[in-house]
């Protein structure tokens, strides 16, 4: 009986820490060791908490590029080389990621990794067209219904009204950094 309750209780704490993260297909490596892009690295900082930067894949006279926009004004772009080519990448549900550390917990900064898609609108008419804008405050702003989550605090709904469940809060990936100009890795 007492080593049933011990696992019940474990399923449920294990569980806990899962809903924080989506389910969703996504994957990205990206060795900025090797691309040496400064807008991102300013988001794989972790002495720079509050700086995210929006990933986005492009195509243009048949090459691929990744192109990198942050909070703080600047943007840039770096072309797929062999290696990247070789990986499966999905950026989540419609080709965008916002990556950086919250700066709510400047002594332990957390690295997060959002989808850049409105979860609202997505959940609600299945449009994927909606990517957020992010400002230097650290908030992702929806255009069309106007909803603004906070990034440096689990993507939770800040203004623009609340909602049910899993749409309170942006979609978050499992993301880890090895550094400014290191490597990367965002996935399920």
């Amino acid at each position: 009986m007492a080593a049933a309750l011990v696992a019940a209780v474990s399923l449920c704490s294990c569980s806990k820490a899962e809903e924080q993260f989506s389910d969703e297909p996504c994957y990205f490596v990206f060795d900025n060791s090797v691309h040496q892009n400064s807008t991102l690295a300013t988001a794989m900082a972790s002495m720079s908490p509050g700086v995210f930067c929006l990933v986005r894949e492009t195509r243009e006279s048949g090459a691929t590029y990744f192109e990198f926009t942050n909070n703080q004004g600047l943007s840039s772009s770096s072309i797929a080389n062999a290696v990247d080519m070789q990986r499966t990448r999905r950026l989540g549900r419609q080709n965008g990621l916002i990556v950086g550390y919250g700066n709510a917990d400047i002594t332990s900064p957390v690295f997060y990794a959002y989808d850049a898609q409105c979860p609202v609108c997505y959940t609600g008419t299945g449009i994927i067209d909606r990517v957020l804008t992010i400002d230097s405050r650290g908030m992702a702003t929806c255009r069309n219904c106007n909803r603004t989550y906070d990034l440096n605090n689990g993507g939770f709904i800040q203004s623009g009204g609340q909602s049910t469940d899993a749409t309170n809060k942006l979609v978050r990936y499992h993301a880890s950094t090895t550094g400014a100009f290191g490597q990367l890795f965002v996935g399920n």
